[in-house]
């Protein structure tokens, strides 16, 4: 288990070997995670961007977000006007 202090400037040295392991570079941006109130430390590197790649990629025959967001409000317009033509044509 490696361990690190944190400085009066709120500094910590992360051990080379886990440096190594995990491509930190001097440069390399760092995600703080909570999580379960523990902080979780996720170096944001090429790997780790790449290992999100095609995540959000839709199925064959879903449709965009954009688009079914777009169909639902035109359903929800339309049962509005039609609430609305039944009130005033009374």
């Amino acid at each position: 288990m490696a361990m690190a202090r944190v400085t009066a400037n709120g500094r910590i040295v992360i051990p080379a070997g886990l440096r190594r392991k995990y491509g930190i570079k001097k440069g390399t941006t760092l995600r703080f995670i909570e999580e379960d109130g523990r902080i979780v430390l996720q170096p944001v590197t090429r790997q780790t961007i790449h290992s999100f790649r095609g995540i959000f990629k839709r199925q064959p025959g879903e449709k965009l977000a954009t688009q079914e967001l777009l169909e639902d409000h035109a359903e929800e317009l339309r049962l509005e006007e039609a609430k609305f033509a039944r009130l005033h044509s009374r």
